[in-house]
């Protein structure tokens, strides 16, 4: 059985969950609305404050699919309740962050400057050297975050570049003299 797939995910005061034909799940919460298709073969119910998933047998992709449906049902309700937030660092001697309306405009050492504008339910806040991105789908602020870091990754020799709050960049040692 799998673990993860077995445990209820528990709706929290505030939050509304509807269930409609075709495995759609719709959560509405106090941050926005979420919907998704989820797959046709696992089966989910909502009671009292509780969603159960449930696979009818277990052929490899439908044990595959257990977890990871439960996961996203868990990921919408808690994106709708408290949101979901990446703060990224720029390091580097002239390398910075502004905003500009929904574009972040990032000063990165190339010939001009590198412009992203915002997806549709993110928003990216610049406060000093850091980049705060927040919404309430996880994928989409993840994937946002992770573009902007590809922009300038960090390199392992002096750490310039952009790397998350959280990330340890290894250092390596440089050239030596003779």
């Amino acid at each position: 059985m799998s673990r993860i797939g077995k445990m209820p995910v528990v709706i929290p005061a505030g939050v509304s969950v509807e269930l409609q034909d075709g495995n759609t799940l719709s959560v509405k919460g106090p941050k926005g609305t979420l919907t998704r298709t989820l797959p046709q073969e696992i089966a989910i119910e909502v009671k009292d404050n509780e969603i159960i998933v449930t696979r009818p047998n277990d052929l490899k992709r439908i044990k595959a699919l257990h977890g990871l449906t439960r996961s996203l049902i868990q990921n919408m309700v808690t994106g709708v309740h408290t949101g979901y937030q990446k703060v990224l660092e720029v390091n580097g001697v002239g390398y910075r962050a502004q905003k500009q309306g929904r574009k972040l405009v990032l000063s990165l050492g190339y010939s001009h400057p590198v412009e992203m504008e915002d997806p549709e339910g993110v928003e990216s806040a610049v406060e000093g050297n850091k980049i705060t991105i927040s919404g309430i789908n996880k994928e989409v602020v993840g994937q946002y975050a992770a573009n902007i870091r590809m922009k300038r990754p960090p390199e392992p020799y002096k750490g310039k570049g952009i790397k998350y709050s959280d990330e340890i960049i290894r250092r390596k040692v440089g050239k030596t003299g003779k």
